[in-house]
């Protein structure tokens, strides 16, 4: 089923206003992700950089974790924002923890353009390794 119009625009924001709350003192580069759960919620996230920039937190995984943490096992929809004049997909963390968790979901990537990358986690991801090679 086609996402509904104003709930996207409920995720975009929510996306957009994360940015806001970004700690990117080394990158400059606020990223903010919305994700919609099954039950209908959005839990949102930024990035959180560390001197040590390996400890660096992806928006799109902070906001996962935090939908995880608050018991939201099931996600339907993430959209990422960063504030470029086109859009950027996730980083290869944050694709294999989006598999991990949202391996059906579908990905928006918008940005202060007029372009949007729309695809899903499987396409991201293609031949990806998870939960269902453990069984």
């Amino acid at each position: 089923m086609p996402l509904p119009p104003h709930i996207l625009q409920k995720l975009c924001s929510a996306a957009r206003e994360a940015s806001s709350r970004a700690y990117c003192p080394y990158s400059k580069f606020p990223v903010g992700a919305a994700v919609l759960t099954t039950e209908g919620e959005i839990v949102s996230g930024c990035n959180i950089e560390n001197a040590s920039y390996g400890l660096t937190m992806c928006a799109e995984r902070t906001a996962v974790f935090q939908a995880v943490a608050q018991g939201r096992l099931g996600l339907k929809v993430i959209v990422i924002y960063t504030p470029t004049p086109f859009p950027t997909a996730p980083c290869g963390a944050c694709r294999q923890v989006l598999n991990e968790f949202a391996p059906e979901a579908e990905v928006i990537c918008v940005c202060d353009g007029r372009d949007e990358i729309r695809t899903t986690v499987r396409e991201l991801l293609p031949v990806a390794f998870g939960p269902h090679n453990l069984a």
